[in-house]
């Protein structure tokens, strides 16, 4: 495929050399070929047969944040249920290219299949939710990610609410219960759903958590209220946010009439994902510190739930590095401003706050907490290096475009 960027045929030969067995391309190439006159167009019709063949039961995911998670869990309930049989979305390959991409690698015996979709503006899901043609949709929550694109909040809200129009008929809709735009989203349901569950912690939710306490080694032990019954169950992850996640997860496992007991000890063996919670080791001097891996991707609602896991979390000091959060749109400045008050309710011990867009912040934290303002990443490598301890606990955490995955590698890895 021809990007932005690049063109894909540069890298035909390399594949081959790889031990590719065939190309789609544009033009001929000296290897087994198929020529079509569009690679995208060619790349969708794989995606919409692939979907066609199927006799697999369709989830599709989508959120302003933890959609990556719910899909991973969700794969993981549905191997553990059909193991061998289920198949998902890699990493965050959510877009227009990823979507069909996904689908056609989906085997022809698959029995579940889980697809995370993304959107950065108005229209893109309803494209994406015609190819996917899910039998549950699920939006996990709504924040203001990507308001650069966006007049509002509810904006975004509606832009989320397209994945219903793809549900197949006698399709589902699960909406969390907690957000302040859950009506509108199954009012954006109504027209094309059989039915609307929602989840959450509220009194009238569908899927209800009716108790959560702190599990041994992290992770909470939830006792829920679902449509037939009660559940009890743990999930591995901490953080109240992932608490919510695998509401959402039951809540489908469920519709689907897959054993939600099975899918319960898949959520308290789901480990940490890259970028997303793993939890890593720095070897230091004299003995150890916990590295808690959120570099991929940050919005307020994320910065928050991931503080609040941070202060949570057992440690002689707690530190943050927090990078900015792009794609904020006017209100960038208000937001970053505004993690002043869950950090601080953290009692994190040093900030390390990465990119201009910190700015804002740092003037919120003058006098209330011992931090230092950096341009970039390699900077704050520098910094966190020579303030890093054993017994510390770091949360690193900002949008992919800050590249604090590299902090994370160079913590992680061979040690100081």
């Amino acid at each position: 495929m021809r990007g932005e960027t690049t063109d894909g045929h540069r890298f035909v030969e390399g594949a081959f050399a790889a031990g590719a067995a065939g190309a789609i391309v544009e033009h001929p190439v000296d290897h087994p070929h198929v020529r079509t006159a569009d690679s995208m167009a060619a790349l969708n019709a794989l995606g919409v047969a692939a979907r066609a063949r199927t006799t697999a039961k369709i989830v599709g995911v989508t959120g302003s944040v933890g959609k990556t998670g719910t899909k991973e869990a969700l794969f993981a309930a549905f191997d553990r249920i059909a193991p061998g049989h289920a198949h998902r979305s890699v990493k965050s390959y959510n877009n227009h290219t990823g979507v069909p991409l996904s689908l056609a690698r989906m085997p022809a015996a698959t029995r579940y299949g889980v697809f995370e979709m993304g959107m950065s503006a108005a229209g893109e899901l309803t494209a994406l939710t015609a190819l996917v043609r899910p039998h549950v949709a699920i939006v996990t929550a709504i924040a203001p990610a990507h308001g650069a694109f966006f007049a509002d909040e509810a904006a975004i809200a509606d832009a989320k609410g397209e994945i219903f129009q793809g549900l197949e008929p006698g399709g589902t809709a699960i909406v969390p219960f907690d957000s302040p735009h859950r009506d509108r989203l199954i009012r954006a349901a109504t027209p094309h759903a059989a039915a609307v569950l929602t989840f959450g912690s509220g009194e009238g939710a569908d899927v209800r958590a009716l108790d959560m306490v702190p599990a041994k080694g992290g992770g909470s032990l939830v006792t829920a209220r679902l449509p037939g019954g009660e559940l009890c169950f743990t999930v591995g992850q901490p953080g109240a946010h992932w608490v919510s996640n695998a509401l959402a997860v039951i809540a489908a496992v469920d519709v689907l009439g897959g054993d939600v007991a099975v899918a319960g000890l898949a959520l308290a063996e789901l480990p940490g994902l890259a970028g997303r919670g793993a939890r890593l080791t720095a070897r230091l001097p004299g003995g150890e510190a916990l590295i808690i891996d959120e570099s991929y991707n940050a919005n307020p609602a994320s910065m928050a739930a991931t503080l609040a896991v941070l202060g949570a979390e057992p440690a002689a000091r707690r530190v943050a590095v927090l990078g900015a959060m792009r794609e904020l749109g006017r209100e960038s400045d208000r937001h970053h401003a505004e993690i002043a008050g869950p950090l601080t309710a953290a009692n994190v011990d040093f900030a390390l706050l990465v990119g201009p867009e910190m700015a804002p912040l740092a003037e919120a934290l003058e006098g209330r907490v011992d931090f230092e303002h950096v341009a970039d990443a390699a900077t704050a490598l520098d910094r966190l290096q020579r303030r890093i301890a054993p017994g510390d606990a770091v949360l690193i955490k900002g949008s992919n475009a800050i590249g604090l995955a590299r902090v994370v590698q160079a913590m992680a890895g061979s040690g100081i």
